[in-house]
């Protein structure tokens, strides 16, 4: 991949956040995940490159655009071949309601590299790279939590574990309290939470927990540039839910993802931009004086290379950002 084309897709995660910021507090999770989208997508033809969505809003018959197997870039010119993974809004519920962890977030590998994972549960575990090959999803929660305290040279009671609040996760964070741990509960949006765990300064060791799939694989291409490590098991419903997980080329689709088996090879593109304040990054402020700022993320796992960027943006020379 060029490496250009990580600069290039932060423009686009940022169109979608100022887009749905305009819906923040407003109660309307449709609308704010429409505008999103749509402005996405329109960004998306600006960029060089010949991209693949396998991971998006839905199949063809679901979703109008972001659809999985759309094309998306300038499809003329000579840009790389890559698959996209995307969300537009990375919490629907979170900009209507307007509470905090709202992203736009976008994930780009070389052709063939991403789990086209389906949408369905999957569980998950995430740590910085002190931790990475240490870990065992099938471990129990103490040894866990014992592995990653001694690989971040913290007591066990200064651990903090971060998983999403949810009745299925209370034998998981019960466990976790028992231990002497420290629990950080989260609402919605776990790919920030996941991507918090590989930052130091955020404090994060370790999440775990069940959540969406595709948002998985989003994380996992973070994580990979961060120099983490990932492990993650799909949890199939029914037997279409494991009809799909077989297609993708999962003989067993309860057997254990490594990070290498969610992003292959050693190179991927992670961007996002914050909607509202969050763990990672802060939501979109509105500066007055057609003013407008924009905090994101960029990294690439083949050099390694994280950037914040805090982007001003002039709504006077935007004319499409203006709220209407």
């Amino acid at each position: 991949m060029e490496r250009e084309l990580a600069l290039e897709i932060v423009r686009v995660t940022e169109m979608a956040a100022l887009a749905s910021s305009h819906w923040m507090g407003r109660g309307k999770k449709n609308e704010a995940d429409e505008a999103a989208t749509s402005a996405m997508r329109a960004m998306f033809d600006t960029i060089n490159m010949r991209g693949t969505v396998v991971i998006g809003e839905g199949e063809l018959d679901e979703a109008p655009m972001l659809y999985i197997g759309e094309k998306l870039g300038n499809l003329e010119a000579d840009g790389p071949e890559v698959d996209v993974a995307v969300d537009p809004l990375e919490g629907t519920t979170i900009v209507a309601k307007g509470h905090n962890n709202a992203m736009s977030v976008i994930a780009i590998g070389d052709r063939g590299t991403l789990l086209h994972a389906p949408d369905m549960y999957m569980m998950k575990m995430a740590v910085g790279k002190r931790a990475a090959g240490q870990i065992n999803l099938y471990d129990p929660v103490d040894k866990m939590i014992e592995v990653v305290a001694k690989a971040n040279n913290k007591r066990v009671q200064d651990v903090t574990v971060i998983i999403q609040e949810r009745d299925r996760h209370q034998a998981i964070i019960d466990a976790i309290r028992e231990k002497g741990a420290r629990v950080k509960l989260f609402g919605d949006g776990d790919v920030g939470a996941a991507i918090a765990a590989c930052l130091p300064h955020t404090g994060i060791d370790l999440f775990l927990g069940i959540g969406g799939a595709p948002e998985g694989v989003i994380s996992a291409a973070a994580i990979k540039c961060l120099g983490g490590d990932m492990q993650a098991q799909l949890k199939p419903q029914n037997d279409s839910e494991r009809e799909r997980c077989i297609k993708m080329g999962l003989d067993n689709p309860e057997q254990l993802l490594t990070l290498n088996d969610l992003v292959k090879g050693d190179d991927a593109i992670f961007a996002a931009t914050g909607v509202s304040d969050g763990e990672l990054l802060q939501g979109v402020r509105y500066l007055g004086d057609d003013m407008v700022e924009t905090h994101s993320i960029v990294m690439r796992a083949k050099t390694k290379t994280i950037r914040f960027v805090r982007a001003v943006h002039n709504t006077e020379h935007k004319p499409n950002l203006l709220w209407k």
